[in-house]
């Protein structure tokens, strides 16, 4: 049990790092990785020239039974809105815009396929 949780971590770390390297490609500037408040996380924070994006990284070993963007259902994304409300909170971004984006890692062999997919949600009203 202990060796499948190390391994889910570490494909889950690498997936993070590869989906920070992509969006830095695209421009991005990376704020913050695994932000937490609480029991609250998000994984990467990144203000490109559109505002600041939240960023959700789904990482998974091929065959993924699910695309791994399909695991970010109601629940999770009213955490991620949750913790993005703390970190704007305690950061005073101004009046910048804001984005929810999931990044999708998957790893095939040696290789691997990224997904990016801006502005995947937008939080429930009153969330942020």
């Amino acid at each position: 049990m202990a060796d499948r949780r190390n391994h889910r971590s570490r494909v889950g770390r690498s997936g993070e790092d590869i989906a920070a390297a992509y969006l830095c490609g695209l421009g991005h500037t990376v704020l913050d990785r695994n932000w937490r408040a609480g029991h609250l996380e998000i994984d990467i924070v990144t203000m490109a020239s559109d505002g600041i994006h939240f960023v959700e990284v789904k990482s998974r070993v091929f065959p993924a039974e699910a695309p791994p963007e399909e695991s970010v259902g109601a629940a999770k994304r009213g955490r991620i809105a949750a913790a993005a409300s703390r970190w704007i909170r305690k950061h005073g971004t101004g009046d910048m815009e804001y984005a929810f984006d999931v990044v999708s890692v998957v790893f095939k062999g040696d290789g691997y396929a990224v997904e990016y997919f801006p502005r995947a949600f937008i939080p429930i009203y009153g969330a942020l």
